[in-house]
């Protein structure tokens, strides 16, 4: 069986209540959808000009820049806990503040292509690691955030993150 096969949809027992948001954002295979969603979201970002990338949609709210580098970081835990359970680690994991993470992220400083090129990295190694794992690897769970939570819900919630901020930045930010 393929892991395409084994990606099917998380039921709401596979993840805590507050991912539905992002889970209910993803249609159709999960792994098509990680795949177009990187060249899209790529595409778009490449479309803003770079003295548009620092700006903010009010005072108080992330640039474009750092919600760029939230998703990336987002990303990138999300897969590390995917990776921890699929190879059977039952080591809870803790939850994760963004607002330090983006504080802390000194996006600002950077190139929005840069964080795009990293963004397409970082989603090209999400992809490497799910398309690898077999059909038990995709059931197993773990905690994070003091909530069991499966890699097949893990990667819906990686994708639906991603849709939730890029529907953010089309209508907040580039209208």
């Amino acid at each position: 069986m393929s892991a395409t096969a084994t990606a099917a949809r998380p039921d709401a027992t596979e993840y805590a209540a507050y991912y539905e948001k992002y889970v209910s954002l993803v249609e159709g295979d999960v792994l098509e959808t990680l795949a177009r969603q990187g060249a899209e979201t790529a595409s778009l970002l490449a479309s803003i000009p770079e003295d548009a990338a620092g700006s903010r949609y009010e005072p108080g709210k992330w640039s474009v820049k750092e919600l760029v580098g939230h998703v990336i970081d987002g990303e990138r835990i999300f897969a590390y806990r995917a990776l921890r359970f699929a190879r059977g680690d039952q080591t809870p994991l803790a939850g994760f503040d963004q607002d330090p993470y983006v504080a802390s992220g000194n996006f600002d400083a950077r190139t929005l292509t840069s964080l795009a090129e990293e963004l397409t990295h970082v989603r090209a190694s999400t992809l490497a690691l799910l398309r690898s794992l077999g059909p038990e690897a995709w059931a197993r769970r773990g905690t994070a955030s003091d909530n069991e939570v499966t890699v097949r819900a893990l990667a819906y919630i990686t994708a639906g993150h991603e849709a939730h901020h890029v529907r953010i930045l089309r209508e907040r930010y580039l209208k």
